[in-house]
């Protein structure tokens, strides 16, 4: 064979696409991925799963949506599911420990690792607050294999004794950025000292700040560190664009967006859980199937209102950034940034739920005046400079309420003075001075 054919054949071998099935697994994990319709991993799932094979620590950093779940479930499972094969009752322990920061993740990945590794397999339990707590002792005395949590209900139940960490051989964070945005430092060391010293760590993240490279100097092994995309990057498939708009013209114009037939389902972000409240509520009113999703909702509200979002009952979830992480939902186009966020970080976790595994995604965000200086940060993280869309002009033309005459302000439709005189009552009296009247605005 000559030397040009020799080049030409390791040229063909170089551009031959990575399969699942070159891997190795296990074929009871190949059979479900088959049966799921899964062949070729994504970046972070082609470089992370021969590493986590050999038992080597990962960093791996990677935008949301592109799959990192699998990247950590199926080396995981192919590590444990020979070993539990004839584990009896009283044998059984908690071998791989994955801490997320919400519930909505959390059940997410756990849903994942039951997904590949089938009935039969390993026992896999999922753990989080805003639920009762003897459910999940119930399980855990019957023996786990694989342990999703939530950091805090993670630290209830050991502290009272019902969780046992000394067999974990895998430890996984997942979404580290956000655990430590929300909080959660603190628990995640109280957790990582509780863990034998010999074990595999591997910690995944959407974006790589100084804190997170702290927690992973502190915990991880000689790390190989695994990044697909550049470092706070948003999604290609996602087109952005912002619209300059003022405080009081934000609803107006989500309605103004809402009026496109062709969005079925739009997750509109809010700063406050009392803004998503308020925007669902004038949605509820204008007939338009919406639901808010919250930390001050049950998690039985929340996963009411993400199934009906899921099967197109609700059309339009508003949620804080609890919901940035641990959405997953398949074909979602569109997202809508009603508030800025504070922390630039956030805005690509939010868009970051739309435009996954490669669909097309559209994210839109509304800018008022004191959100330019959120903006400018967004850009200058992502290094991307955000569409600017044309406003309607009867959206620029709504006048704030403060600009209204009286007898237009929202007193239904009277001024008070006239409606206390319609009642028999009289209008204010001069001499108390001049009387506060209560605005209705439309926020």
């Amino acid at each position: 064979m000559s030397e040009t054919n020799e080049q030409n054949i390791k040229k063909q071998e170089l551009k031959k696409p990575v399969l699942f099935s070159d891997f190795g697994l296990l074929e009871s994990i190949q059979n479900r991925l088959k049966e799921f319709g899964y062949e070729k991993p994504t970046p972070i799932q082609a470089k992370s799963i021969p590493v986590v094979l050999d038992g080597q620590d990962v960093l791996g950093c990677a935008q949301t949506g592109t799959g990192k779940t699998a990247a950590f479930a199926l080396p995981t499972l192919q590590h444990i599911i020979p070993k539990v094969a004839n584990d009896k009752k009283n044998e059984r322990y908690i071998r791989i420990l994955v801490l997320a920061p919400t519930r909505e993740l959390a059940a997410q990945i756990g849903d994942s690792f039951k997904k590949y590794a089938g009935s039969g397999g390993p026992r896999i339990l999922t753990i989080f607050g805003g639920v009762g707590k003897n459910p999940q002792i119930g399980a855990l005395k019957k023996g786990v294999h694989i342990l999703v949590a939530t950091p805090g209900r993670l630290l209830d139940l050991r502290n009272e004794g019902h969780i046992d960490l000394s067999g974990v051989e895998h430890y996984i964070l997942d979404e580290a950025d956000r655990m430590l945005d929300m909080g959660f430092i603190h628990d995640v060391r109280k957790i990582s000292r509780a863990l034998p010293q010999k074990r595999q760590t591997l910690l995944f993240s959407a974006t790589m700040p100084d804190s997170v490279i702290s927690l992973a100097e502190s915990l991880l092994h000689k790390p190989m560190k695994i990044a697909v995309d550049r470092v706070s990057s948003t999604a290609k498939p996602v087109t952005q664009a912002v619209y300059f708009v003022e405080k009081f013209q934000k609803y107006h114009m989500l309605k103004d967006i809402l009026s496109d037939t062709t969005i079925k389902r739009i997750l509109v972000f809010t700063r406050t859980k009392h803004g998503a409240n308020k925007v669902v509520k004038r949605l509820l009113r204008d007939k338009i199937n919406a639901a808010a999703i919250h930390g001050n909702k049950s998690q039985s509200a929340r996963v009411r209102a993400l199934k009906e979002f899921k099967s197109g009952e609700v059309r339009v979830v508003v949620a804080t950034d609890v919901a940035a992480r641990g959405i997953d939902i398949k074909s979602l186009s569109h997202v809508l940034n009603y508030d800025l966020p504070n922390e630039p970080e956030s805005y690509v976790h939010r868009i970051g739920r739309t435009g996954r595994a490669g669909d097309k995604g559209t994210s839109l965000s509304f800018c008022a005046e004191d959100e330019k200086k959120h903006l400018r940060a967004i850009e200058k993280l992502t290094g991307k400079q955000l569409k600017v869309l044309y406003t309607p002009k009867h959206i620029r033309e709504i006048l704030p309420p403060e600009k209204l005459e009286p007898t237009q302000k929202k007193h239904g439709g009277r001024s008070r003075a006239y409606r206390q005189n319609r009642k028999g009552g009289s209008s204010p009296s001069p001499k108390k001075g001049r009387q506060r009247t209560r605005k209705k605005t439309d926020g």
